[in-house]
Parts: structure tokens; sequence; C-alpha cells
């Protein structure tokens, strides 16, 4: 795959089915085991290899071939022609607070923009309390919901039954 502009010093690529596994395999050091065995199982099942095979140009991974660093997958919305969404993303714990999360939005938000779209959509698990702050400080705002957690306004059944999420929005 074709090497795009370094971030931060670090190079950058479109991840291909063969950074599936790899990737899956940062996801419980990286999140602390939130959630213990259930939140682990929820994060492979959010990140199935068709992610891997079909929305890799408008997702980045940032890394080697020896280390994934950060990665974003995100995709323009075939339906909503003025949306793209934001499905995934995650920075390694020892290079978290120097940018790298907020350079590989912009990227996002930049490829959005050339390819027509005003509006970016994005989710996290009401418990998710750093993940709510990254996203209000890159300008999203929670949507409002019918339910609220600690006072964030919640998306009941969002991604199943009993899996509740935060709905961010953000206007290009």
């Amino acid at each position: 795959m074709t090497d795009l502009a370094p971030l931060l010093g670090h190079p950058v690529r479109r991840p291909g089915p063969d950074d599936h596994l790899p990737v899956l395999a940062v996801l419980d050091t990286w999140w602390g085991g939130l959630g213990g065995e259930e939140g682990s199982r929820q994060r492979a099942l959010l990140l199935p290899k068709l992610m891997f095979q079909h929305f890799t140009r408008s997702s980045f991974l940032v890394g080697d071939d020896d280390r994934v660093i950060a990665f974003l997958i995100g995709f323009l919305s075939p339906s909503r022609p003025a949306e793209s969404y934001i499905h995934f993303v995650g920075v390694d714990p020892a290079e978290r607070g120097r940018g790298l999360g907020a350079a590989l939005y912009e990227r996002f938000f930049a490829h959005s923009r050339e390819n027509g779209r005003s509006v970016v959509r994005a989710i996290t698990s009401p418990v998710n309390k750093g993940s709510h702050a990254f996203h209000t400080r890159m300008g999203f705002v929670t949507e409002p919901g019918p339910k609220e957690f600690e006072g964030l306004p919640v998306q009941p059944d969002y991604d199943g039954p009993g899996l509740d999420r935060l709905s961010f929005r953000k206007d290009l």
C-alpha cells in the first residue's frame, strides 16, 4: 500500500487485510482491559476483517511492519452523501498526549472535505470518559438522546440490546 505523509515523525499508510490481526492484538492492552472479557469481545466484533478490506481508502494506520502505533478506521457514508463516519480509533498509550490522535482526525477531516462531506459522525461508550473528552476537544458535539448516563445524553441500545452509546457530530 502507498505510504502517506508521516504524522509526528511516524510512517502512515492505508491499512489492509494483513493488518487486521495485528490491530486486534493491541486492543485489550490499549484499552486497559476495559470491560473484561466481554469488553474484549465487543472491541473485536467492532473491527471485523471487512473493515480492513473495504474501508482502506478512508482509513489510516500509523506504524511499520513490526509495530502498530495508531489507527483510524473510517468511511464516507454511502447512504448519507454529506457525511463521513469515524468507526474506530486507537493510539498506543505510550504515544498518547502527543497529538497523534488529533492528527489522525484532522487527516480524516481533510479526506472528508476532499470528498464533499460536511459532517463527521462518531460514537463511543458512555463509560469511556477519555473518548468523550477527546471528541469534545476536537470540536464534536454530543447529540441529544432520550436517556442519560452521568449527565451525558445517551442513545440506548445503539449497538444492540444494552449497548448504549454517546453519539457525536462535527460540522466541517
